[in-house]
């Protein structure tokens, strides 16, 4: 195995070693198998067990399994002649920044992956590399398939291009999350839930981030480097998790909390507005340049035919990836809320553990005198019967009412 540098695209892993030994070997092999033109799986490869077509990553949302299938990329394509992933050359940096034109990162925006946007997915996967030895497709959420998109990939990965990657990143293994025919004709790799402290190694390596930040970050997103990063680095992340965190005292406080879980909605429904106007808007305006809208003559009007239908399909993709984003967002503060009320049960059952929101010590320290542990045990199901509910296309706002309803219970509030 070639050794890997200080500044190598593994670093930016925190799993265990052997995640990023079976990476570098699998690299190492692919590297092999250009330079003496073999065939994985044919005499000669430096060692068949390593290298395979199709990937399956695996591991809890925040492990880093999408960081760890674009480090994969990035060693594929890497062109140092000496270290595998170096991280320096050209192709290692383009590929980490999602610009490399051989590695295709795909991160559905809509809540299900349609076989409309696999068969693009295969199309690239058809195509040669152009600048590198090898084309690498990661498809991140592969747990979004629709089963006919996951029926039209089949074909793909059980029989990849002689020089095309994939990479499937989903949550688990289980037949809910990826289907049983694509888990089958891929390589599993595992990533595990990292430290709060690896978490914090890594916002402290990545030079934005106070180590005392970088703490209470990876802290309070319970090891969700993702989520860690944009809490460090975001306020309107730390106000939103402020706001939620709050929720658990504002129960105390009559209609209070029902106004606070309206206002977070608003908020995250406005956010959502305002983060995706700017893409949403120039895909539209792409759409209506393709189709000579504006021009005039029959020719014009000919081309138009159809438009109506074209420009509805967009507007509802648009549409599903605002709910998304708003679900998503709701998922992440309700992930915030409970950890208050995990600590409350810690603290009051005496237990010696770390705390997932440290510097709300003191909230926690009230609500584990006031609610009882059964009370505690109520509110966390209770959060998790909201964060189900979303799943059943129950509105949000209604959704957020409900809870703060079954918290008022738990709580022994009237």
């Amino acid at each position: 195995m070639e050794k890997v540098t200080k500044k190598s695209v593994f670093d930016s892993l925190a799993g265990p070693e052997l995640v990023q030994t079976t990476l570098i070997d699998a690299a190492t092999t692919a590297r092999h198998i250009v330079s003496t033109g073999a065939r994985a799986g044919a005499p000669g490869t430096l060692n068949d067990a390593t290298f395979t077509h199709s990937w399956l990553f695996t591991g809890p949302p925040g492990s880093g399994r999408s960081v760890a299938a674009k480090a994969f990329a990035a060693a594929l394509v890497c062109s140092n002649p000496d270290v595998v992933g170096c991280g320096q050359c050209e192709d290692c940096r383009l590929a980490m920044r999602d610009a490399h034109a051989d590695v295709v990162h795909i991160i559905p925006q809509e809540l299900v992956i349609s076989v409309a946007s696999m068969r693009s997915v295969i199309n690239d996967a058809a195509r040669m590399p152009s600048v590198a030895k090898w084309r690498v497709i990661i498809i991140e959420d592969a747990d979004r398939l629709s089963e006919g998109a996951a029926n039209a990939l089949l074909k793909t990965v059980e029989e990849p291009p002689e020089r095309t990657i994939i990479i499937l990143c989903a949550p688990s293994t289980d037949p809910r999350d990826i289907a049983i025919t694509l888990r089958s004709r891929c390589r599993h790799v595992y990533i595990p839930t990292p430290t709060v402290a690896e978490v914090a190694r890594i916002l402290v390596a990545e030079g934005k981030v106070s180590q005392a930040d970088a703490e209470l970050a990876a802290a309070a997103s319970a090891g969700h480097i993702g989520r860690a990063r944009h809490l460090a680095l975001n306020q309107n992340a730390q106000k939103r998790r402020a706001n939620i965190l709050n929720l658990a005292e504002l129960i105390y406080h009559g209609d209070t909390a029902f106004r606070a879980v309206n206002t977070l909605v608003k908020g995250i429904e406005k956010e959502s507005q305002e983060s995706l106007a700017a893409r949403d808007e120039a895909e539209l305006e792409k759409l209506r340049n393709s189709m000579g809208m504006g021009a005039k003559g029959k020719g014009a009007q000919k081309a138009l035919h159809g438009s109506a239908s074209q420009i509805k399909e967009l507007e509802d993709n648009q549409k599903k990836r605002r709910t998304r984003f708003l679900r998503d967002s709701l998922d992440l503060a309700l992930i915030d809320l409970a950890g208050i009320y995990r600590d409350a049960l810690m603290i009051s059952s005496q237990a010696t553990v770390g705390l997932t929101h440290p510097d709300m010590e003191g909230l926690s320290q009230e609500l584990a005198t006031r609610v009882s542990p059964e009370g505690l045990v109520a509110c966390l199901d209770a959060i998790s019967k909201c964060r189900e509910s979303f799943g059943f296309n129950v509105r949000p706002v209604v959704a957020m009412d409900a809870l703060v309803g079954r918290l008022r219970k738990a709580y022994k509030v009237t």
